[in-house]
């Protein structure tokens, strides 16, 4: 009923969204006096604001076309190289006789390292890594796992919980190809941890050369933050009784069970409601002022930030009991399809962890706690780092994660690439 009585909202404020638009738009018009006045301003600012925030926020676009090598454009063309129905595997293509170019080489010379960034499916899309992909594209061959939104994937098509995210990641592991690197953005972490010692223990030949997680709660007992600790607080049959709902007939997946992505998002605003308040109200000032530079930035952010997606039931449920209630991983209980997940098996592909000093979504010590469990792995080839200064969007987005955490990723990952292709590593 939530989640049909949302849509009737969304549809009864098409009207005012419209009434909205048209009373900016005639205000901001350069025949309309009143538009200079402080009153209009006033007026079009708070226009703007409600279109802005009562908006149906679809699937962002990555805007990526171009990356810069040497100060020449290289162009970018985003490929689908592998597909399920609930997750697309992208390449960002770029284009190899610009590259060539750029760097002074035979196109033929060119062998990039591979990049495999698994982005969250926690409600928000992989655009939101837009600028960890931007990072990387100058030096790597980048490719992003691109979670499909619940509600648009048809009943037909079946469930999806954590054992098929584990097997969605390995097969695109495989597709990347051998000798990779995955890096693991905030949620994945346990469930790509897992993929691999899966693929240690097979000694499968497409195993990666390294793996990073980045602020990922693979124990979220270390330093427990809000979130850890309202997922501990109230049973599991209270997530199932309260916060599943029924997907309506507007959707190609309509009758699927989901989390749906606003439940979500109003969790994320809630636990920093003032801050929102404040910037919205900033918006308003900087639109009345006439600060289109200020403005755009806060819209850039907000596109992105209120645009989410829904989670299968099984899926979001199975992650609070496994990951956040019984912390079956760091336990030695995670089982995967009838398999046991054993991370000491894992032996040859290298460990890197980035923590955010202020993080409040995953504590110090909760992406930590990966060194611990991957007890096979000599000292050699595990290095741990927590970057000063920075909360949970800032170790995977931003100014210093570009000029400090993107490099020391792309150390650690030339590193042990190198060593791995000398025999090293094993």
């Amino acid at each position: 009923m939530l989640y049909a009585f949302m849509e009737m909202t969304r549809a009864a404020m098409l009207p005012w969204r419209a009434a909205a638009n048209v009373a900016r738009t005639s205000l901001r018009s350069p025949l309309n006096p009143v538009g200079d006045t402080l009153a209009g301003r006033t007026a079009a600012a708070a226009a703007d604001v409600f279109e802005s925030l009562t908006r149906y926020y679809g699937k962002p676009e990555w805007g990526l076309d171009a990356t810069e090598v040497n100060g020449q454009p290289v162009g970018i063309e985003i490929e689908t190289v592998w597909n399920k129905p609930f997750c697309n595997l992208l390449h960002f293509s770029r284009d190899r006789g610009a590259l060539a170019a750029a760097r002074g080489v035979k196109a033929k010379a060119i062998n990039d390292p591979r990049l495999l960034i698994v982005a969250p499916l926690s409600g928000h899309y992989a655009t939101l890594l837009r600028g960890t992909v931007e990072a990387f594209l100058p030096t790597h061959e980048v490719y992003i796992t691109d979670w499909t939104d619940a509600r648009m994937v048809p009943v037909m098509e079946g469930r999806f919980g954590l054992g098929d995210y584990v097997e969605y990641v390995r097969e695109m592991i495989t597709a990347v190809g051998p000798g990779a690197h995955v890096a693991a953005v905030c949620q994945p972490g346990p469930l790509v941890l897992a993929a691999i010692a899966l693929m240690a223990e097979d000694r499968d030949p497409a195993r990666p050369a390294t793996m990073t997680f980045m602020g990922s709660p693979i124990d979220t007992r270390k330093s427990p933050t809000v979130p850890n600790k309202l997922s501990e607080e109230r049973p599991y049959e209270w997530f199932r009784d309260n916060l599943i709902h029924t997907v309506p007939a507007v959707y190609p997946g309509a009758m699927r069970r989901v989390y749906p992505g606003f439940l979500q998002l109003t969790g994320f605003i809630n636990m920093n409601y003032e801050r929102h308040v404040d910037a919205h109200y900033t918006y308003f000032s900087n639109l009345v002022k006439g600060d289109g530079d200020s403005a755009d930035r806060h819209r850039q952010f907000y596109d992105e930030y209120l645009s989410v997606m829904d989670l299968t039931e099984e899926f979001y449920l199975e992650t609070i009991d496994q990951v956040f209630q019984r912390h079956a991983l760091p336990d030695g209980t995670l089982t995967v399809k009838g398999r046991l997940v054993r991370p000491e098996l894992i032996t040859d592909t290298a460990l890197l962890t980035v923590e955010g000093e202020n993080d409040d979504i995953s504590g110090i010590g909760q992406t930590q706690a990966a060194h611990t469990l991957c007890s096979g792995l000599s000292k050699a080839l595990r290095e741990d780092y927590v970057q000063p200064g920075v909360g949970h969007y800032g170790v995977f987005n931003g100014r210093r994660f570009r000029e400090e955490i993107a490099p020391r990723m792309t150390a650690f990952m030339e590193r042990h690439a190198h060593q791995k292709r000398n025999g090293k590593a094993a």
